[in-house]
């Protein structure tokens, strides 16, 4: 049995997965209590695969934040918790998290083999280069954007499908979190 391979990423409404500055803040001011517990409940179980700049910038992320800060929001210290597999040819060990292995090759081919021999549901949230080349290699069965209602026309940095390979997506769950978040979760097809 394969284990799914679910491709998690936060976006503005036009596609861009951060800010390059501005004031918006976190989830760009807009959480509210449904994200937060849906982001919990994705997080019960499974394995964690990260590319190595995604790895590095939760670490810097986690490392400056407080307990208080919605950096340690429940949701962040449930996937932490997570087995991971961090997917690098730069970085090298030990990792600074809980349960990581780190692994050097091609992410295509460690994808593969994770999703022929895990036990858990396989997920990464951001990593975008990476997710974009498993997407292309027919490795990626869902891609789950949270669609937070803003645009950040100027500010917006890290376009999440910018170089991707044509898709068509089939809608398989959407939902409304606090009556404003769209999550939206496709099956991607390689467009011929």
């Amino acid at each position: 049995m394969t284990a799914s391979y679910t491709f998690d990423v936060f976006s503005s409404l036009d596609g861009f997965g951060g800010v390059s500055s501005g004031d918006w803040g976190g989830y760009w001011g807009k959480q509210g209590p449904e994200l937060l517990d849906r982001r919990f409940d994705l997080y019960d179980e499974g394995r964690m695969v990260f590319g190595a700049n995604t790895y590095r910038e939760f670490v810097t992320m986690l490392a400056a934040s407080t307990e208080d800060s919605d950096v340690r929001d429940p949701w962040v210290s449930r996937m932490v918790q997570l087995p991971a597999t961090v997917i690098s040819s730069t970085l090298e060990g030990p990792l600074d998290w809980p349960d990581a292995t780190l692994v050097s090759g091609d992410a295509v081919d460690v994808v593969a083999r994770l999703k022929a021999e895990s036990d858990v549901p396989l997920r990464s949230h951001g990593s975008l280069s990476m997710n974009r080349a498993l997407m292309a290699a027919g490795l990626v069965d869902r891609v789950q954007v949270t669609v937070f209602p803003v645009i950040t026309g100027k500010t917006g940095d890290a376009p999440i499908f910018r170089g991707a390979a044509d898709f068509d997506l089939e809608l398989i769950e959407s939902r409304t979190l606090d009556g404003h978040t769209q999550e939206l979760t496709y099956r991607p097809t390689l467009h011929p």
